[in-house]
């Protein structure tokens, strides 16, 4: 006998519990569908528009912002920034527009 944990993959199958019904096994529960709606392999997923919006976000943030920064580091003086603001601040911007735009391509139906 073992004084630790010992994992049985045999003890669960894969017919579980439901979430929030107190341990009791939904007989109507599709084994399917995760917790979320339906299985990711049962849903219908393409790289529509929402990708290719998603990757010239990627390319403004990665390419455009710091190629513009690199080659007129003088635009941002000329708009009453400081130096720290100029290579801190503006990148920072398409970042965080990145980063909403990512989970707006990426939760969907």
């Amino acid at each position: 006998m073992s004084d630790g944990y010992t994992h049985d993959p045999d003890a669960i199958d894969g017919d579980g519990p439901g979430v929030g019904d107190g341990g009791a096994a939904d007989p109507d529960r599709d084994p399917t569908a995760d917790e979320q709606g339906a299985h990711p392999e049962g849903v219908d997923r393409e790289f529509d528009w929402r990708g290719w919006t998603l990757v010239a976000a990627i390319v403004v943030a990665f390419l455009v912002v710091p190629g513009l920064i690199y080659l007129y580091p003088h635009v941002g003086s000329a708009m009453g920034l400081t130096f720290w603001d100029t290579y801190l601040a503006l990148p920072m911007i398409p970042a965080i527009l990145l980063g909403i735009l990512a989970v707006w391509a990426t939760t969907r139906p």
